[in-house]
C-alpha cells in the first residue's frame, strides 16, 4: 500500500520548526522562548483550552505505568515537564513506594513553577535539553513526556536519547495531540486552527505560542510513521492508544 503524499512529508521531518527558525538550534531556542513567555499562565490556558480534558489524559497515562511506580527501587523521568502535570500524575500513583522521580525541562521559568508546586513532595527537578542529558547510559527504568515531545528540535535525536537511558527492559511513554479524522477531525481542526490560538492569544496576551500549536500538531509524525521511528531508535516494542477519538495519545516503548 503507497503511503500518501503527505504522510511522508511528516516522516522526513526532523523536528519542531516554529516560524523563522531555519536550522534546529534555532528552533530549540524558539520554543524555549515561547514556551518562557506563556509560563505564567500555561496551567490555566491548558486546563481551559482542553475543557479540563488534559487532566484525564494525565492520569490515564500514568495509570498505564502503576507497575513500574508501585516499585520503590524505581527511577523516572518525566522530560519536557513543563510545569509539572505529568510529574505529579505519575507521583500520584507510586501509593507508598516513592520511587525517585525527576521532572526535567529546559525552560527555567516552568521548571521554577513545577518546583513551587511541587514543594512538600519528594519529587526532584533537573533544568536540561532532552536532546542532551546529563544523565548516565541506562538510568531509569521509565521515562514519559507528555506534550513536550513534539517540540523538540530533532525527534529521532530525542528518541535515542531516551533509548540510551532507559535500562534495558525500561519503559517510555509519550503522551502527544493527534489529528482524529472524519467528520469529528473536521470540527476538531477548526477548533485547533482557530478558535484555540485567538483564546489563547487573548488569555495570555502573547500571540507567537498559540499560533505555533497547531501547526506544531500537523507537522508531528502520524501514529504509523512514529511508532517506526521509535523502533529505529532502538526500542523493540512500540504501540499507540488513541485517547479521546485520537485527539491525544500514547506511544507506549519497551528497550
Amino acid at each position: 500500500m503507497s503511503i500518501p503524499l503527505n504522510d511522508r512529508r511528516k516522516d522526513t521531518v526532523l523536528g519542531a520548526a516554529p516560524a523563522g527558525a531555519p536550522d534546529p538550534q534555532s528552533a530549540a531556542r524558539a520554543v524555549r522562548a515561547m514556551f518562557t513567555s506563556i509560563a505564567p499562565h500555561y496551567d490555566l490556558l491548558n486546563h481551559v483550552l482542553s475543557f479540563n480534558v488534559d487532566r484525564l489524559w494525565w492520569r490515564r497515562a500514568a495509570r498505564t505505568f502503576t507497575h513500574i511506580l508501585g516499585r520503590s527501587d524505581a527511577k523516572v523521568l518525566d522530560l519536557c515537564c513543563g510545569t509539572g502535570d505529568m510529574t505529579f500524575a505519575l507521583n500520584r500513583r507510586t501509593g507508598v513506594s516513592r520511587p525517585q522521580i525527576t521532572g526535567a525541562d529546559f525552560s527555567h521559568a516552568m521548571l521554577r513553577r513545577a518546583s513551587a508546586k511541587g514543594a512538600g513532595t519528594h519529587l526532584r527537578w533537573l533544568e536540561a535539553d532532552a536532546l542532551n542529558l546529563p544523565c548516565r547510559d541506562g538510568q531509569f527504568d521509565l521515562i514519559t513526556a507528555a506534550f513536550g515531545f513534539r517540540n523538540l528540535a530533532d525527534y529521532d535525536a530525542g528518541l535515542r536519547e531516551i533509548v540510551r537511558v532507559l535500562r534495558p527492559g525500561g519503559e517510555c511513554g509519550i503522551l502527544d495531540f493527534g489529528v482524529p479524522q472524519g467528520l469529528l477531525g473536521a470540527l476538531y481542526r477548526v477548533y485547533f486552527q482557530r478558535v484555540l490560538p485567538a483564546l489563547g492569544t487573548l488569555i495570555s496576551g502573547v500571540k507567537g505560542p498559540y499560533a505555533y500549536l497547531p501547526a506544531s500538531v500537523e507537522r508531528f509524525p502520524d501514529p504509523e510513521a512514529m511508532l517506526a521511528r521509535m523502533r529505529r531508535a532502538g526500542f523493540r516494542e512500540a504501540t499507540w492508544m488513541p485517547y479521546t477519538f485520537g485527539i491525544a495519545g500514547l506511544y507506549r516503548g519497551k528497550k
